[in-house]
């Protein structure tokens, strides 16, 4: 079914400032766009999901998330509000469902203090998409980043692994050759969620 009311969630040490330009070209599409900002380095959980219940609004809606967005988005579901119901399709960019690799490195050379309570959602180990959402995960294959610098001879865009983008159960994965931000500004990613709002399976 095509959707037509979206929620935006960025990602870590973001704001909703910078998923603009992403929001204008979705609502040039047609569809309704609300743009959540949050504290990354401290969410809170039970404000941000009644923020998206309220911005559900009993529509089948979509989330589309950048990062740590995509699992602020899992949590929500995993919450299992009866608002979330209405949740129909993730799109994720960029999202180390799996958990973030350089979140776990930072932690063990004692730089949790640039994390703060990120973590709760960074460190999560998902192997599966359990819900009735479906889940397209996009990820980027061009390593501008310390990803390349912390595990040799991988493929990442540059913060978060291939790997890490990928679950069991997911509706696709689509690899675009993009560094981990600049996927949030690219044009093909915004007609891959367009395509994937409009997709009717």
């Amino acid at each position: 079914m095509a959707i037509k009311n979206i929620i935006v969630l960025h990602g870590l040490y973001m704001s909703g400032f910078v998923m603009r330009p992403l929001c204008s070209r979705l609502e040039q599409s047609g569809v309704r766009v609300s743009n959540l900002s949050y504290n990354t380095l401290d969410p809170k959980r039970d404000t941000i999901f009644t923020q998206i219940d309220e911005l559900i609004a009993e529509e089948p809606t979509a989330l589309v998330c950048h990062s740590m967005g995509g699992l602020i988005a899992r949590a929500y579901l995993e919450a299992n509000s009866s608002t979330s119901a209405h949740v129909k399709k993730v799109i994720t960019l960029g999202t180390p469902h799996q958990g973030s690799h350089i979140a776990a490195q930072m932690q063990q050379k004692g730089f949790e203090a640039f994390l703060k309570n990120s973590v709760e959602f960074l460190l999560s180990k998902n192997l599966d998409w359990p819900f009735n959402a479906k889940l397209y995960s996009v990820a980027g294959d061009l390593p501008i980043g310390l990803m390349p610098l912390l595990v040799k001879g991988s493929q990442s865009d540059g913060t978060v692994l291939l790997d890490e983008t990928k679950l069991k159960g997911m509706a696709e994965h689509k690899v675009f050759h993009l560094s981990h931000t600049s996927m949030i500004y690219s044009r093909q990613v915004v007609d891959y969620i367009i395509k994937c709002l409009n997709d009717n399976n």
